[in-house]
């Protein structure tokens, strides 16, 4: 495998893989590069691969912090503040290097469009910083648009264990490509807010939800359209409306106003020491398995997923 270019920059390659023995043979050298330059490494992949790694490195593996995305990535827009930045975060001096899979086959058509918001938005996250997050691809089992995606959102590619520029790259295009209005919502309840409604709206989620069979969950549902909704009052035209249903095996929660999300990052960014205010979209990415948003002149939607 030709080894990735270590510099003060950051570096964000896609390794597309045929095989497990490929998987791991190209994964836990790039670890062991990383552990021979004195660099912290952390896994984030899914389960099955993640022993995988954790089996080739051996006795390696003591020094690797490891995380199972399909828990830890559940929602793609948790990863980069709660895995990557979490990680990077830890460790300000020097360089991180860290393999991060937020897309294997199995992930829902309403996830794959948020995965790949994720894999783009990683180049502005990381703009400027030390770090090296590989990003594995299953090129067998991975549809040919995925692939292509992959192409477009990392500015190089690793492929039969050569690593090259993508001339396909241009992260800004696929958020904007996916930033795509959310499509019907069968069956939903709805209720129109305003500043005076947001207890009714709360408590409108929660009914409904429980109605829907969500149980253990429903302060997650409470505390999510609470953010979001008295964002819509306070920065959506201070009105908007929120829209409750069912739909495969979970509860949609979905807030729609007048405002409009200019910060690609919104809801990405860890909070800063200290800062007051500004954590609505963080929080709702914490508590929710999958958040969708589409934002236009019109305005902003933000779709949220609990799972039953």
């Amino acid at each position: 495998m030709s080894a990735v270019v270590i510099e003060e920059t950051f570096s964000h390659p896609a390794l597309f893989y045929g095989s497990e023995d490929e998987y791991a043979d190209r994964t836990v050298t790039f670890v062991r590069e990383g552990l021979a330059a004195g660099e912290p490494v952390a896994v984030a992949v899914p389960g099955r691969n993640l022993e995988l790694i954790r089996t080739g490195l051996g006795a390696d593996a003591r020094d690797i912090s490891f995380l199972d995305m399909t828990e830890a990535g559940r929602n793609p827009g948790r990863i980069i503040p709660g895995v990557l930045r979490a990680f990077a975060d830890r460790h300000p001096r020097g360089r991180v290097r860290i393999i991060g899979e937020p897309v294997w086959a199995g992930r829902s058509a309403a996830e794959y469009p948020a995965c790949a918001q994720h894999e783009a938005l990683i180049n502005e996250a990381f703009a400027g910083r030390a770090a090296t997050i590989l990003c594995p691809y299953d090129a067998t089992r991975l549809d040919a648009d995925v692939l292509a995606d992959a192409l477009v959102t990392h500015p190089t590619v690793i492929d039969r264990g050569r690593e090259r520029a993508s001339g396909s790259y241009d992260w800004r295009a696929v958020v904007a490509r996916y930033n795509e209005p959310l499509g019907p919502a069968p069956g939903a309840a709805v209720l129109g807010f305003g500043t005076g409604e947001l207890p009714e709206a709360r408590r409108f989620a929660v009914d409904r939800a429980r109605s829907l069979g969500l149980s253990e969950r429903l302060q997650d549902v409470e505390l999510a359209v609470a953010e979001l909704t008295t964002n819509s009052v306070v920065h959506g035209g201070g009105q908007g409306t929120l829209a409750v249903w069912a739909e495969a095996g979970q509860v949609v929660c979905e807030v729609r106003d007048a405002g409009r999300l200019t910060d690609p990052l919104a809801g990405r960014r860890p909070p800063q020491p200290g800062q007051i205010g500004g954590r609505g979209l963080l929080l709702v990415h914490h508590v929710a398995d999958l958040v969708r948003t589409h934002t236009a002149e019109e305005g902003t939607t933000v779709r949220f997923y609990v799972r039953l």
